[in-house]
């Protein structure tokens, strides 16, 4: 893993930009709550990218995630894109957890100078680390199990274009909570 670790940001910020511009692809078929998530998840990780691994700004994008998925599940309890949008918000709050985790952990506190070149990435202690690890999972097993469960998207192009954003919100999930 540790030659992915120096590219994990662009990978993350790849990850964005592909299931931001899928959701778009997708028009009519993802309501405004879905897309909205995606929209800013996809700005979050580019600014992640360039940001770097600073612990403020990682806190700043960790917040706007959480209130990004809170706004994410406003009014979309009954209907037929509550799924569609409780996945989203699942992902968002995962990423914001992973993040928080990695600015609490114990390679974020310490000194450039005694960090080793293998300090990096999550330290996988703590309750945060486990609802990372729980979430990432959970993240995986929903794309793979709404494949066959939910009732489709109309329109194959939709279709198409939400399986593409499914699996790049679940490859950056995976990269931001093992990689960054």
């Amino acid at each position: 893993m540790d030659h992915l670790v120096p590219a994990a940001p662009w990978l993350l910020a790849l990850a964005g930009v592909v299931s931001g511009v899928a959701c778009l692809a997708a028009g009519r078929g993802v309501p405004w709550q879905a897309r909205q998530m995606a929209l800013l998840r996809s700005a979050a990780l580019l600014a992640l990218a360039f940001g770097g691994g600073e612990t403020l700004p990682r806190l700043v994008i960790g917040v706007a995630l959480l209130l990004s998925a809170m706004i994410g599940t406003i009014g979309v309890r009954g209907s037929k894109s509550a799924p569609m949008c409780f996945h989203r918000a699942l992902v968002s709050l995962v990423l914001a957890i992973c993040l928080w985790d990695t600015v609490a952990g114990p390679a974020a506190t310490s000194t450039s100078a005694a960090a080793g070149p293998h300090d990096h990435g999550p330290a996988f202690t703590g309750v945060l680390s486990v609802l990372g690890i729980v979430g990432v999972v959970g993240v995986v097993l929903w794309t793979i199990v709404s494949e066959h469960v939910l009732e489709p998207v109309r329109g194959r192009r939709a279709q198409t274009m939400l399986a593409v954003e499914s699996w790049s919100m679940a490859a950056g999930v995976a990269v931001l909570c093992l990689a960054v």
